[in-house]
C-alpha cells in the first residue's frame, strides 16, 4: 500500500526576489525535517495520525513558522494558538484554541482527541485540561522572535490587523502550519496549527482549528489541511467541501481541491491554498496565492519540497 505524507508552512505572497537564499535554504530544511519526521513514522508502519502529528510538531518548534515557537504576537503582546487533529478512520477529532504557554500546541489538540469525550476546548479551560495531563507550559521567552516582536511593535498602537507578513509588509504570508498522510493500511489523517493573526483582538479564532473548515479527513473521501485567510476558509466550509465533491460529485482530489482552491475561495476573495491525501495515497498541494511553504515524501521514492508558483 503507497503511503505519503505532505506538509505546508503557510502561503500568501512569498515571492522569490523577497527571500534572501539563506531564508530560503533555513525554510526548505524546515519543510524537509517535517517531512522526514512524518514519514519515518509511515516508513515503520505507525499510523497516518502519528505521522501528521509528528510532522507538525516539527513545524510548531520551528521559530520561522507561525505556530508554536514562532507564534505571533496578539493586540496583548501574548501568544494565543489554534490547533486541531482528525483521524479519517473513525472521524475522531479534537482542537483547541486561544492556549497560551503551549509547546506543542498539536499534541494538546491529540490529547482532547484521545482523553476527553468533547472536541474542542478553549482558553482557560483548555489550559486546566493540559495541566491534568501533565504537559508542560513554556514561558513567554520561549515564543519570541524579534522577527514577529518587529511587526507587532508595527501595529500594536492601531486597530489593525495582519496576516503573518514581514517586517516591511511585502511577504505577507498565510501563517499556519498542517501535514496530512496516508498510512500503510489506506488510513487518512489531518492536522493543523497555528499562531493567528498578527495584533489580533477579541480573542479571534480562525479557520485552523475548526473541524470541516480548516481541518478534515474521512478514510472515504480524503485529509485535508488548509492555511489562508482563515474568515473566508470558515465561510467557505473549505476542507469538509474538498470531501463533499468527492463523496457526492464524485471527483478525484485534485479536481475536488482544485474546485474549491481556484474556483470558490476565489469567488469570495479567499485568498490561500490546501494540502490533501486520499486513501490511495495520491496527494494534492494548491494554493491561488503566489507561494506557499509545502513538501510531499511518498513510498515510491517521490521527495519534494518547493515555495513559489
Amino acid at each position: 500500500m503507497k503511503y505519503t505524507i505532505a506538509v505546508h508552512g503557510g502561503a500568501g505572497t512569498i515571492l522569490k526576489e523577497n527571500m534572501t537564499p539563506e531564508l530560503e535554504q533555513k525554510y526548505r530544511h524546515g519543510l524537509q525535517q517535517a517531512l522526514d519526521a512524518g514519514y519515518a513514522v509511515l516508513e515503520k508502519g505507525g499510523t497516518a495520525m502519528d505521522a501528521a502529528i509528528a510532522a507538525v510538531v516539527v513545524l510548531e518548534d520551528d521559530i520561522l513558522f507561525n505556530a508554536g515557537r514562532g507564534a505571533v504576537f496578539t493586540k496583548k503582546g501574548l501568544h494565543e494558538m489554534d490547533a486541531a487533529v482528525m483521524n479519517g478512520a473513525d472521524l475522531m477529532a479534537g482542537a483547541v484554541c486561544g492556549v497560551q504557554h503551549i509547546r506543542n500546541p498539536i499534541k494538546l489538540a491529540e490529547a482532547v482527541m484521545l482523553k476527553t469525550e468533547h472536541v474542542m476546548l478553549s482558553g482557560e479551560g483548555a489550559a486546566l485540561f493540559a495541566k491534568e495531563q501533565g504537559f508542560e507550559f513554556e514561558p513567554d521567552e520561549y515564543f519570541f522572535s524579534k522577527f514577529r516582536h518587529d511587526q507587532w511593535q508595527e501595529m500594536k498602537d492601531s486597530d489593525a490587523y495582519q496576516l503573518d507578513h514581514s517586517v516591511k509588509n511585502i511577504d505577507k504570508k498565510f501563517g499556519t502550519v498542517g501535514a496530512v498522510a496516508c498510512d500503510r493500511q489506506g488510513n487518512v489523517a489531518a492536522a493543523t496549527s497555528t499562531g493567528g493573526m498578527t495584533n489580533k483582538n477579541y480573542g479571534r479564532i480562525g479557520d485552523s482549528p475548526l473541524i470541516g473548515c480548516g481541518t478534515y479527513a474521512n478514510n472515504k473521501t480524503c485529509a485535508v489541511s488548509c492555511t489562508g485567510h482563515g474568515e473566508l476558509f470558515i465561510k467557505a466550509v473549505a476542507a469538509y467541501d474538498v470531501s463533499c465533491l468527492m463523496e457526492y460529485a464524485h471527483m478525484n482530489l485534485h479536481d475536488a481541491m482544485n474546485k474549491v482552491v481556484n474556483e470558490k475561495l476565489v469567488a469570495i476573495n479567499g485568498e490561500g491554498g490546501m494540502i490533501g491525501v486520499d486513501a490511495k495515497g495520491n496527494f494534492a498541494l494548491l494554493f491561488n496565492s503566489e507561494g506557499m511553504y509545502r513538501g510531499v515524501r511518498t513510498s515510491d521514492g517521490l521527495n519534494e519540497v518547493a515555495i513559489y508558483k
